[in-house]
């Protein structure tokens, strides 16, 4: 399931009895990754508490132009400019119809309206009132204002009302306009449509029944590439070697392998339909000569395994591509730049990133990583930071250059 994660969220909660509501609205963004900040005007607070909403968003709340933080203090000024820029986008839930007049004519007397009169992002903006006064023209007018400027306005449901009566009015339910904005937001995303194959892990190449060669890869940064891809808007299968993670995300196809062989020919099955291809499997270099179908016993007093060059799943896909970006992934101890370039002609890949191991950061079992995004005309070079985050920066560089 596509998250908010990372996503930045101003929410304005204006003087309704649906600000109730609000407190779940907070804590289902942020249960989706998202951060929240929130902005009350002065008669919300006459529905739910800023103690509520700060706890719950792990963030002041703001409910005035200025603030006295100290009582021997001058009042500081909450930057309602800075609030705006801050966020990927805003939602005023819920918006009475005084806020929404106000939204329509520009008129701005709390710190709510500053806001969002300065903002530079998506806005969502979700009503609530009684049916009757839904219905007004006046109303109708000023949500369609609202239309008009590029705010999205989240449908008032039909229900239960506070005066009693039934019809439409209600505040969207929190779990509807969460669904509304994540199927609103993948319709921007950058990879909305495209076909991912990625493939991660190790693979083993097996001795015997119990023993194989292998490698200490494992996976992190495969698995944090399908999910930030998943994220932007692609359809992403990943292929894994053994590995002890786990998806999150439904929405990614999994295919569980254990050799190099098992890997290749799963890859096979998607390659040619897919738009970007990202190998970073640590797949076994070498394998043995021989199969050992019973386990080896140490009274054999084996002296040595005689192994072989593995498949180079990579060289025989660069052979093989059509239009497929290709991006390829290089571990390197040392003379890494020349190794890498090398690594990204032979192969005929579009792009290659290099990880450095060294004494000071291994690479393996670690949540973080660091290296450089390689390509025939440019080298961009990114600080150690979290997987996730990283995997992020490679895809916005892919996006540049496929």
């Amino acid at each position: 399931m596509y998250t908010l994660g990372g996503k930045k969220v101003l929410l304005g909660i204006s003087g309704s009895i649906a600000a109730y509501k609000s407190p779940q609205l907070v804590r289902l963004l942020i249960k989706k990754g998202a951060e929240v900040k929130v902005v009350l005007t002065p008669s919300a607070m006459d529905f739910v508490t800023p103690t509520t909403l700060s706890t719950l968003s792990k963030n002041p709340v703001n409910t005035s132009f200025t603030e006295i933080k100290d009582e021997n203090d001058n009042p500081e000024w909450n930057n309602h400019v800075e609030l705006s820029l801050w966020a990927d986008f805003i939602i005023i839930a819920p918006a009475t119809s005084n806020t929404i007049s106000s939204m329509a004519s520009a008129r701005c007397d709390n710190l709510l309206l500053a806001c969002y009169l300065s903002a530079k992002c998506p806005v969502f903006v979700a009503p609530s009132m009684d049916l009757d006064m839904y219905k007004h023209p006046g109303n109708q007018e000023n949500l369609n204002k609202l239309k008009s400027f590029g705010n999205i306005i989240l449908e008032s449901e039909s229900g239960d009302l506070a005066s009693g009566l039934k019809g439409k009015g209600r505040m969207m339910e929190p779990k509807n306009i969460i669904k509304y904005i994540i199927k609103d937001l993948k319709n921007e995303l950058p990879l909305k449509g495209k076909k991912i194959l990625i493939s991660a892990g190790p693979t083993y190449e097996k001795i015997d029944p119990v023993r194989f060669i292998g490698n200490f890869s494992s996976g992190k940064m495969g698995f944090s590439l399908a999910e930030a891809a998943t994220n932007l808007g692609a359809n992403v299968t990943l292929i894994s070697g053994p590995t002890s993670l786990k998806i999150f995300n439904s929405s990614i196809n999994l295919i569980n392998v254990v050799t190099a062989d098992e890997m290749y020919n799963a890859i096979l099955k998607y390659f040619f339909s897919v738009d970007i291809f990202v190998s970073a499997a640590a797949v076994a270099d070498f394998i043995p000569n021989e199969y050992h179908h019973l386990k080896i016993k140490k009274s054999q007093k084996l002296s040595q395994i005689t192994i072989k060059e593995n498949i180079d799943i990579l060289y025989n896909l660069g052979k093989i591509k059509t239009n497929q970006f290709m991006l390829g992934f290089a571990l390197e101890t040392n003379d890494g730049n020349d190794n890498a370039y090398n690594k990204l002609i032979n192969k005929n890949l579009d792009a290659i990133f290099l990880n450095i191991l060294d004494d000071k950061q291994n690479v393996f079992n670690s949540d973080y990583n660091h290296g450089k995004y390689i390509t025939r005309k440019k080298s961009v070079s990114f600080e150690l930071t979290t997987k996730l985050d990283l995997s992020y920066k490679i895809f916005e560089q892919i996006i540049r250059d496929s």
